[in-house]
């Protein structure tokens, strides 16, 4: 990627952020904001832009809007998810739907793929919010 392309994704990213969707913001606030690990928003990794990535676990969460499901939307994201794939990480994909319906559910799929990528039982050490 040009340094051009790069500070782009930057900006874009940036942007992203200060526009959260709701179920985005949802999901941050009352849940990976409070994670016992560093969280990144909008996080650009090479020419991607993800909705949210754990580093030290190298998982990738993307929550998915309607635009998602047309033919268009699930090639560009099979293309992504190669991609990310490659490169050591763990997508784990939640329709927008899924997550105004199973908050509770979501929440328990990413915190129990947190810990089997940490090979542990709780993340909280038994300590939970």
């Amino acid at each position: 990627m040009s340094r051009d392309g790069s500070v782009q994704v930057t900006k874009l990213s940036r942007m992203l952020r200060r526009n959260m969707t709701k179920e985005e913001r949802r999901l941050w606030y009352d849940f990976l904001k409070k994670l016992p690990m560093h969280v990144n928003r909008q996080k650009p990794l090479g020419d991607c832009i993800v909705d949210f990535y754990i580093a030290a676990v190298k998982i990738v969460i993307e929550l998915d809007g309607s635009q998602h499901y047309t033919e268009e939307g699930r090639a560009k994201d099979a293309e992504r998810d190669e991609f990310l794939s490659s490169t050591g990480n763990m997508i784990l994909r939640y329709s927008n739907y899924d997550l105004n319906t199973n908050f509770d559910g979501v929440c328990l799929d990413i915190r129990r793929n947190i810990e089997a990528r940490l090979g542990i039982d709780d993340i909280y050490g038994g300590d939970r919010p």
